[in-house]
């Protein structure tokens, strides 16, 4: 994989609008070739989308989510620009895939900024001292370290997380590619999930397992 350079990041990113991380990405996949990098950035609905990102969205939808049995409740909330787009029964589908999604995947914020820097420094330190007791070199622990935090990060995100019904995107971009076949921008503004009996001592049981199994009957 060629080595990807700033300039060419920000380049792309005044092409495409798309956000600066996509891009990084968008690069490395195809080894620096900005226009093979556009073009699947356009696939995946992320460059139109970026576009979109700055108009007002304040209609929408409060979609609610109840695992079978009511032991997981969902509410989140997705805004779009129109109300007549918050009536369509795709951007419904839309948003009870997110709720059906973090009731599954039990995020714990909605974006990076949101977790706190405490929390962020506490990882660090533990994933620094686990990556040394591996007995790692030390010239390569900051890397080592940056890399798990990130992944541990993104985890605990919901639009970072991979899509329950098909990991192979995230939730940013399963968003995207809605904005750009609606042709609104949508965003996710909050959500809250709540878990029977949750903070107390009781059996633990594979909500995800049986979330999935929902969704495949």
């Amino acid at each position: 994989m060629s080595t990807i350079n700033a300039a060419a990041v920000k380049e792309l990113r005044e092409k495409t609008g798309a956000g600066m991380l996509d891009c990084k990405k968008a690069l490395e996949k195809h080894d620096g070739d900005l226009e093979k990098a556009i073009e699947f950035l356009r696939e995946q609905g992320l460059a139109s989308a970026a576009k979109k990102s700055g108009r007002v969205a304040a209609e929408g939808v409060v979609e609610s989510y109840i695992h079978a049995g009511g032991r997981i409740g969902v509410l989140v909330e997705v805004n779009c620009e129109t109300d007549f787009v918050a009536k369509t029964d795709e951007f419904k589908s839309l948003c009870k895939d997110i709720a059906m999604h973090i009731a599954a995947m039990k995020p714990e914020y909605l974006r990076r900024e949101e977790i706190p820097q405490e929390v962020v420094e506490r990882e660090t330190e533990i994933f620094r001292q686990q990556t040394l007791n591996e007995g790692k070199p030390e010239a390569v622990v900051d890397k080592i370290v940056g890399g798990r935090v990130d992944k541990y990060l993104r985890e605990l995100c919901l639009v970072d997380q991979a899509f329950v019904k098909d990991p192979s995107v995230t939730i940013s971009q399963m968003v995207a590619s809605k904005v750009a076949k609606i042709g609104e921008n949508i965003a996710i503004r909050r959500f809250v999930r709540y878990e029977m009996g949750e903070g107390l001592e009781k059996r633990q049981d594979d909500f995800v397992a049986e979330v999935m199994a929902q969704v495949k009957g």
